[in-house]
């Protein structure tokens, strides 16, 4: 995991996790120069039946999958690797966009129409 962060997030960000050791230290992360990457790294240990600390927990995330999965089994059914990013690329663009009154397609018009300008 230390190998994903490290290609991945940006220097300098807070990473939040679940207790899985697979993450390690990941404030001691150094990039090719072993210069220190910066990463503040905030775990929150559902193991021990913890799912909230303070501000630090995971459900923006696994809100996150679980709509993606709900899009994919509700909707395509089935993914190929093949277009497997352009589907994350939609629910992230939905999800980031969510609390935005304004109708989604109103705001790819908009978009479109600033690109052909």
């Amino acid at each position: 995991m230390q190998g994903t962060v490290r290609q991945y997030v940006l220097p300098k960000s807070t990473v939040y996790t679940d207790e899985s050791l697979g993450y390690g230290n990941i404030n001691l992360l150094r990039d090719e120069s072993h210069k220190d990457m910066g990463y503040r790294h905030r775990r929150i240990d559902h193991s021990e039946g913890i799912y909230v600390q303070g501000d630090v927990h995971a459900n923006t995330i696994e809100g996150f999958w679980s709509l993606i999965k709900r899009g994919i089994s509700g909707t395509h059914h089935a993914v190929s690797a093949k277009f497997l990013q352009s589907y994350l690329d939609e629910y992230s663009f939905r999800y980031n966009r969510r609390d935005i009154p304004k109708p989604m397609v109103m705001q790819i018009l908009e978009r479109v129409c600033e690109r052909a300008e």
